[in-house]
């Protein structure tokens, strides 16, 4: 870990699809500190990118001055910006014979067996990877349904495009998808899928993975409760024993689209360091992200952190903006707060009206399962018993997808008392105006 510690840190090296404490540090920033990166596109070029040992490229991890196991760490997201002018995505299908247990991880070389092989580029298409050894087809991916996205200038709007302007972009992919110096994948564009053209989509770029080291080293694409269970009883390097072992994730990888510009994430620190790392930003995307991936793209992210002592918590806490919160979960306007008392009056009853809304992140097997996650992860952060989670989540909140089958926000109108107890209560009121 870098001891010369920067109050802005620019970060522009990635990991080949790993995550963990024996991963080489970024260098380590001050608290208060700021960190600018350029991320490349995450899910589908490694994930087509033999030599990738997870799903995505993520930055190498960052260290935050002071931060220990037991601390959180604040990422205040200030700005981002994407790079790319296109990108391919949809739904997948995976090629059984150039993998072992699990496409985003155990690479294999379908023809010579070589394992993560090396790989050039021959032409374009589904067969334009091939293994620098022998000269077979070495991706484990390919589309069931694929598009191949524009976005405008200022990035507000994308169309998907016809055969001949996939192919043209195919053919200059590097440069349309605004690859980093760095970065190691093939980009997707040379699939040059081009289903459904002329389709118009809404834009709105957010961070898919993004949080902090977790004390085991996985598949960086894995750091989530329903990725994660590829890794249960897996043969290859990260495979491990038990659901009980999958508790070390930091949940990074979340796709929850929420985690834009102006959002505040707050995640555990589970080695010394803290360990943040970036990666995996997408243009747009639906709650649930249903094809199970979507428009990922190169891009400028900048943030700010902050370190809180002692905060222990399972997984991420995030503070979107608010124009991002369900309506029921909003800060009291000065008109509600008037009626809620003027009603406590009438009964006899105190109101409670210092409250400011969370959202705990829950992951695991299901939507289900995530959501069980989240009411620990919440009971556990407020001191609650299930039931008033529960309660009050029903009451002031409620349960939003991220990602199926299993990540999701749990919302909160949780006391501002609870919140000053754990150190949180001048972040809410910061981001809410309170």
């Amino acid at each position: 870990m870098s001891q010369q510690i920067e109050s802005e840190l620019h970060v522009n090296e990635y990991t080949l699809g790993l995550v963990g404490p024996e991963q080489e540090w970024a260098g380590t920033v001050a608290d208060g500190g700021t960190v600018k990166t350029h991320t490349p596109p995450a899910c589908w070029g490694p994930m087509i990118t033999p030599k990738f040992r997870g799903g995505h490229e993520v930055t190498k991890p960052i260290a935050v001055e002071g931060a220990e196991v037991g601390d959180a760490i604040a990422i205040k997201i200030r700005d981002i910006e994407v790079t790319s002018i296109a990108t391919s995505t949809g739904s997948m299908d995976e090629r059984e014979e150039a993998f072992g247990d699990d496409p985003f991880v155990d690479h294999v070389c379908p023809e010579c067996g070589t394992e993560w092989p090396e790989s050039v580029v021959e032409g374009t298409g589904e067969d334009s990877i091939r293994c620098a050894e022998c000269g077979a087809n070495a991706s484990s991916f390919g589309f069931e349904y694929g598009i191949t996205t524009v976005f405008d200038d200022d990035h507000e709007v994308g169309i998907t495009v016809d055969e001949e302007a996939a192919h043209d972009l195919a053919e200059r992919a590097d440069e349309a998808i605004a690859l980093p110096e760095n970065s190691r994948q093939h980009p997707i564009l040379l699939y040059e899928p081009d289903e459904m053209p002329g389709t118009l989509g809404h834009l709105r770029p957010f961070i898919g993975n993004i949080g902090t080291t977790p004390p085991i080293e996985m598949p960086d694409s894995h750091n989530a409760g329903d990725f994660g269970q590829f890794l249960i009883g897996a043969d290859h390097d990260w495979g491990l024993d038990s659901e009980e072992e999958l508790e070390a994730r930091t949940d990074g990888h979340m796709d929850v689209n929420a985690v834009r510009e102006g959002a505040v994430l707050i995640c555990p620190v589970k080695v010394d360091g803290g360990g943040i790392y970036v990666g995996d930003m997408h243009a747009n995307q639906g709650d649930g992200e249903l094809a199970l991936h979507t428009t990922d793209v190169s891009g400028h992210a900048e943030f700010e952190v902050e370190l809180i002592k002692d905060l222990d918590i399972g997984g991420p806490i995030l503070l979107p903006n608010a124009e991002d919160l369900p309506h029921i979960s909003t800060p009291y306007t000065d008109d509600e707060v008037e009626k809620g008392q003027a009603l406590g009056a009438e009964y006899g009853v105190d109101v409670e009206t210092d409250m400011g809304p969370i959202q705990v992140i829950g992951s695991g097997a299901t939507a289900n399962d995530a959501t069980e996650n989240a009411f620990d992860r919440a009971g556990d952060l407020l001191d609650m018993s299930e039931g008033e989670v529960r309660t009050r989540c029903t009451f002031t909140g409620g349960v939003e997808i991220g990602r199926l089958p299993g990540v999701v926000q749990l919302d909160m109108l949780a006391p501002m008392d609870r919140l000053e107890e754990q150190g949180l209560a001048h972040l809410v009121r910061e981001q809410y105006d309170l």
